[in-house]
């Protein structure tokens, strides 16, 4: 049986709006498809049952019968007698209608190209490996050569790092789930942004954290000096958080960054409640045009930091670190190892080269991000001019105001031309968001091209069906 439950009422609330131009039972069946696959129906939980939520939308329990079927049929469901219906999330041929797997423009994920001299690196760290083959080759903290290298790294952007302050960890999405495995304990509260990076709340969640969403202002909105950060500071003060996980640079996905009055005083608050401040830098150094200074968070005050080469070098070298004082190291140290025996050493050897030209690698990634802000900027303006595009000036996405609650209906469309992309609601918790939706500016100009033609595609399918908008109280909810 599942663990996880859902009602009729609050798997209501998730699908919103979710009747389209064809039958009920298929527009019923593709929404619950969409919040599975974008995990907002965690797999192993246990929908409604049937005539429960045909009573609830008012419909016929054939109906909800049918688009049960229609889920099972695509691997969506599994049903037990006595148990229910339980989502499961099968290999993606099997979930995704046709075209073809193969024929998708997949933006939905937020990361650059490989760099064009990855493959000669590769090829030169591997010259580096014999010197390590007499070792058993399990590394929980990271070899010394990169443990120095990402100090250096911190030392230049002006935080003075030694290497005993760094545990390489694989990716920044596991240095997230070990910190919060080593800081929150069931039932502790812990701050996020809304929106926010989704696998860091489901870190959190999974470690037992009652979350504390605030929110944050999408970039080119004006916003005052204290009224910035006046949502987190009274978080901090009022909840008690053990931490609090902050994008203060390009956060993802609203591309704002954080003023550096505004990152002191919330780690004012932060060390006088005694929260931990755990700061996602993965994006940190992605500027394109961001006027000012903005050396790592923990130069204003306590932070622990998360890093990584997956936004600048490649999404496909899983290595990431944890920049914190040696006390928290060594509680990490004990956390990981019952999970995990360490990060590989060979991409280990990659990084610690490839850090040395990091300047130069940063000035490939400002130009290209570059190219494509400016290409997708101009793209959405002329094919779909009511959206709201703010112009960001680094990171690797923007946040579009469609200017109606109409997210997910479009990423089902988008699915129906061939695009993939992750509806608003996959950055917030309980289908906020729906007026929203997150598109990356680190694509290929061809890509990006074809991406947003059947992006304007959908857009235009949905006009033929009429949008209803939700009740006012529960617009203020989801907005």
């Amino acid at each position: 049986m599942a663990d996880l439950a859902l009602t009729a009422r609050s798997l209501q609330l998730l699908l919103g709006d979710w009747r389209g131009p064809g039958s009920a039972y298929e527009s019923l069946a593709e929404r619950v498809r969409l919040l599975i696959v974008d995990g907002r129906i965690a797999v192993d939980t246990r929908l409604p049952a049937e005539r429960d939520l045909a009573e609830r939308l008012g419909l016929s329990r054939t109906t909800v019968t049918a688009a049960y079927r229609h889920l099972r049929e695509q691997g969506l469901l599994h049903s037990v007698r006595g148990s229910g219906s339980v989502a499961r999330l099968p290999g993606a041929p099997a979930m995704l209608p046709a075209p073809l797997e193969s024929e998708y423009i997949d933006f939905s994920k937020a990361a650059p190209p490989s760099l064009p001299w990855l493959a000669e690196a590769a090829r030169q760290a591997v010259e580096d490996l014999p010197a390590h083959l007499s070792d058993p080759g399990f590394d929980l903290i990271g070899t010394p050569a990169l443990r120095q290298a990402i100090a250096d790294r911190y030392s230049v952007r002006g935080l003075p790092t030694s290497p005993e302050q760094i545990m390489v960890t694989i990716g920044a999405q596991h240095a997230i789930a070990l910190l919060s495995r080593a800081l929150v304990g069931r039932g502790d509260r812990a701050i996020i942004e809304a929106p926010t990076y989704p696998h860091a709340y489901e870190a959190l969640r999974a470690a037992g954290a009652r979350l504390v969403p605030v929110p944050v202002t999408p970039h080119g909105v004006s916003v005052d000096e204290h009224e910035e950060t006046a949502d987190v500071v009274q978080a901090i003060r009022h909840s008690n958080p053990v931490a609090a996980y902050l994008v203060p640079d390009f956060h993802n996905p609203t591309g704002r960054s954080m003023s550096r009055s505004a990152r002191t005083r919330v780690l004012d608050a932060a060390a006088s409640q005694g929260t931990v401040v755990i700061a996602d830098e993965t994006t940190a150094e992605l500027s394109i045009d961001r006027p000012g200074e903005f050396p790592p968070m923990a130069v204003d005050g306590p932070a622990v930091l998360v890093g990584s080469v997956g936004k600048t070098v490649w999404g496909g070298i899983r290595i990431g670190w944890i920049r914190a004082e040696r006390p928290l190291i060594r509680r990490l140290l004990a956390v990981r190892s019952p999970g995990d025996l360490g990060t590989p050493i060979l991409e280990q050897l990659l990084v610690t080269r490839l850090l040395g030209d990091m300047d130069r690698i940063l000035e490939l990634r400002s130009a290209q991000l570059r190219a494509g802000r400016d290409r997708l900027e101009s793209l959405v303006s002329r094919l779909m001019p009511e959206w709201q595009v703010p112009h960001v000036d680094g990171g690797i996405v923007t946040w579009i105001n469609l200017g109606a609650p109409v997210s997910s209906q479009l990423a089902l469309a988008a699915r129906r031309e061939g695009l993939i992309i992750a509806a608003g609601p996959r950055f917030g918790i309980d289908g906020a968001f729906e007026r929203f939706l997150r598109l990356p500016i680190c694509y290929s100009p061809e890509t990006t091209d074809a991406a947003v033609q059947a992006l304007a595609r959908a857009w235009r399918s949905l006009a033929q069906a009429p949008v209803i908008e939700p009740e006012p109280a529960l617009l203020a909810s989801v907005v």
